[in-house]
């Protein structure tokens, strides 16, 4: 079975494409998608699959991401790409200076289009944000979220993948699509 991930992001199309390991074929199409508003990011991945699956008419998911620091009253949320994009980690950094409580969590939602409906899956990763950033692996804000002691930028591709918000909705996903669609698995 194949299916193509509709992101403009080369790390999480290779993120997702691991984490499938051959199971599902994962192609990679980047177009631009209107960014729906909306607090909840599955609601925002849904209206992003709706979009692209308009366009290309094929078996697709999107994801959306969102990272919610506590002692920022959840800020950035669902803004996450446009604060990481305007700001950066070292804005992160710079708005938590001096505080205290660091914890955050990221929220993925997944959303999957065919022909037939529109599903969405979500997962969620607790943490904390670091001091400063630390590690070369991942994307965004990898180097600034930690997990334990370590923070995403520093495990392998593999380590991520087997804890990560988005493996945690892929997994999720993953249940449905092969139960769902004759799928066999391995």
């Amino acid at each position: 079975m194949k299916l193509t991930m509709v992101t403009s992001n080369a790390g999480k199309a290779a993120e997702v494409a691991a984490f499938f390991g051959g199971l599902i074929e994962v192609g990679h199409v980047s177009i631009d998608i209107p960014e729906h508003r909306s607090n909840n990011i599955a609601e925002i991945a849904k209206e992003k699959a709706r979009y692209a699956f308009g366009h290309l008419n094929t078996p697709l998911i999107v994801d959306d991401t969102g990272l919610f620091i506590d002692a920022l009253a959840g800020f950035p949320g669902p803004y996450a790409a446009y604060v990481l994009n305007t700001l950066g980690n070292a804005g992160i950094l710079k708005l938590l200076e001096g505080v205290p409580g660091r914890d955050a969590r990221f929220i993925t939602g997944i959303a999957y289009a065919d022909e037939r409906e529109i599903r969405t899956f979500t997962g969620t990763l607790e943490g904390q944000i670091a001091l400063s950033p630390r590690g070369t692996n991942g994307f965004g804000y990898d180097p600034i979220f930690e997990t334990g002691t370590r923070t995403l930028a520093e495990l392998s591709l593999e380590e991520k993948g087997r804890i990560s918000h988005r493996s945690r909705a892929l997994s999720s996903f993953r249940d449905w699509f092969v139960a769902s669609r004759g799928v066999p698995s391995r």
